[in-house]
């Protein structure tokens, strides 16, 4: 017995496509009536990074590639870029103080993974770039474009830390004395420069005693054949006074005396100024050196065009070396005790 067989009755019936319960109306009459408009359940997002997990610094991200972008093209316009390496190496270097990772993903809403920050840093450098190039070619309208975007990422104490490297400038007093700080290891110290003074020369006596001064000078050379011919010049009064005692009696040791006396040596300015110093702390060693910092920073002062051989000669830094500090079970840094057997 076939279940599935057909009864005898359906076997002329045929089903049609267009059957349905509502009756057909031809395309031609849909004209005369208003079909009501299907309505949007939700709305268009306004950016393709509604879609992305973090929206807020994609959008971000975008604006900042686009203003990047116009930049761009506004030099290119102008004929300033592409630029030349030797052009773009003489370019004022830029130290910029962006915010933080955690500060920027505040700013975004989001928690920021370490290449999404450079990500954004490097757009930022970019845009800084090409702020240089503007400034350089005078497009002020360009220039302050991007200025008001990249003040958007900088830090509230930008200047502060930017200016933290910069040593300040030497002041002087109505006297013409130069006041610095030297430091070394432990110790400081407060140097005061002042230019010596040459003893004003006699005019009445000059005029007299130009003959004799010369016949004096041709019998010394007779007499004394290695003898200097400028004995007849002045020698200027310039002394070095530490913790208000002389040089040679406050540092003993002839080292730390050629340490003190090495800026002035170097510069060949050695007895042209008078110093005085107020040192404190730690020992001779780290008190020479202090007071020798301090003199070369008072040079650079008076003397701009010897900065170069004192910065060459690494006077003007501060010399970070220190004594490594003594460690628990050995004699001393790092000198152990001798082994014993028995």
């Amino acid at each position: 017995m076939n279940v599935l067989r057909r009864p005898p009755g359906l076997s002329s019936f045929r089903f049609y496509s267009t059957q349905t319960t509502r009756p057909f109306v031809p395309p031609a009459s849909l004209n005369h009536f208003e079909l009501p408009q299907r309505q949007r359940e939700k709305p268009r997002p306004a950016s393709p990074s509604f879609y992305t997990a973090r929206p807020d610094f994609y959008d971000q991200l975008t604006s900042l590639e686009s203003a990047l972008r116009h930049a761009k093209n506004a030099l290119t316009t102008c004929h300033l870029l592409p630029l030349p390496q030797f052009a773009r190496t003489a370019l004022p270097p830029r130290v910029n103080a962006w915010v933080d990772k955690r500060e920027l993903g505040l700013k975004l809403r989001s928690n920021l993974t370490t290449s999404r920050y450079r990500r954004v840093v490097l757009v930022l450098n970019e845009l800084e770039t090409y702020r240089a190039i503007a400034e350089k070619a005078g497009i002020v309208e360009l220039q302050e474009g991007i200025r008001s975007i990249t003040e958007l990422f900088e830090r509230a104490d930008a200047a502060t830390m930017l200016a933290r490297g910069k040593s300040k400038p030497v002041k002087f007093d109505e006297y013409g004395r130069s006041y610095t700080l030297g430091k070394r290891k432990t110790s400081s110290a407060r140097v005061w420069i002042v230019p010596a003074q040459r003893p004003p020369a006699d005019p009445s006596t000059t005029a007299l005693s130009t003959q004799a001064t010369e016949t004096d000078s041709a019998l010394d050379a007779l007499l004394n054949p290695h003898s200097s011919s400028k004995s007849n010049e002045h020698v200027s009064v310039a002394q070095i006074l530490v913790n208000n005692t002389p040089l040679s009696t406050y540092f003993p040791i002839p080292a730390d005396r050629t340490r003190v006396i090495h800026p002035l040596k170097l510069t060949g300015l050695l007895g042209a100024y008078n110093i005085f110093a107020i040192v404190r702390g730690g020992g001779t060693s780290g008190q020479s050196g202090a007071v020798a910092h301090g003199i070369a920073k008072g040079i650079a002062a008076h003397e701009p065009a010897v900065a170069t051989i004192l910065r060459k000669g690494k006077l003007l830094r501060r010399d970070p070396r220190m004594v490594e500090r003594k460690k628990p079970g050995l004699a001393k840094a790092r000198k152990r005790y001798t082994w014993v057997k028995r």
